[in-house]
């Protein structure tokens, strides 16, 4: 297919054919030091300060990221429970005070998290306007957690990473139609570092086009909630690819820990 990467996509054969198991086993003996084709792309740096010519088209965003501003690192192992409590944080040091504002307007009780509905109506203020399940998978991917609540580090990266996505959405909408189509969507993908084969990138537009897929196209929002899937399902899976071979062991209780809160956001 004209303008897709060789069918490969970094990820190799398929590994060969072994008796069911339900519980795994131990991965087959590998060569240490075979060279390995990352199937990840280039690194992937979601958090950057977006062009100056592309200013955000709604209020004020903040234009220079803190310093860590990207996922926290899981709480109690990459596989805790997802309803593990969400610890206090701090805003990270050169927060904008506009992120501060934001944050603390939303936080009408003073308690220092704020919940789902108010991160909805905290990003909505900069005209970023995203469906629930959106917001839901914003906390899960930024928290670790399906508590529904986010602290003030946590909004602090929420807020330059959907910046940082805004500007890639608006590079790749050339025609600035609103939309992106089929070629653009693996464009974008490919600048966060991930290659996805055209048979997952037709699924990923079956499933964020709001018109079924007869546009073939997303928008903004879909576009927002198809980066948090892809990312989000693509760094667990990375947790277990530890040689980054393209092939992983889970277990069953590990594997419906990483698919589950994709599904119920």
């Amino acid at each position: 297919m004209a303008g897709y990467p060789p069918p490969n996509y970094g990820y190799g054969a398929p590994p060969p054919a072994q008796p069911y198991s339900p519980y795994g086993g131990p991965p087959p003996p590998q060569n240490p030091y075979a060279p390995v084709a990352s199937p990840y792309g280039a690194p992937s740096a979601p958090y950057e300060k977006p062009p100056k010519d592309k200013p955000h088209s709604g209020g004020a965003m903040p234009s220079v990221p803190p310093p860590g501003a990207g996922y926290p690192p899981p709480p109690g192992g990459a596989y805790g429970s997802p309803f593990a409590s969400l610890l206090p944080s701090a805003f990270p040091p050169g927060t904008d005070p506009n992120v501060v504002a934001c944050f603390q307007m939303a936080d009408q009780d003073g308690s220092g998290f704020i919940d789902d509905r108010e991160l909805q109506r905290a990003l909505s203020s900069y005209n970023q306007t995203f469906s629930m399940r959106t917001v839901h998978l914003l906390m899960y991917l930024f928290t670790n957690t399906n508590t529904r609540k986010i602290g003030p580090k946590e909004f602090t990266a929420v807020f330059y990473s959907l910046q940082s996505w805004r500007a890639i959405f608006e590079r790749f909408d050339r025609d600035r139609s609103g939309r992106i189509d089929s070629s653009e969507l693996r464009e974008a993908l490919l600048s966060l570092g991930f290659s996805v084969s055209p048979v997952v990138l037709d699924l990923l537009l079956s499933k964020y086009d709001k018109t079924g897929g007869r546009n073939k196209a997303i928008e903004y929002d879909n576009f927002i909630e198809c980066c948090l899937t892809v990312k989000g399902l693509t760094e667990k899976f990375k947790e277990k690819d530890t040689t980054y071979s393209g092939s992983a062991t889970f277990t069953y209780e590990n594997f419906m820990l990483t698919v589950l809160p994709f599904l119920i956001a």
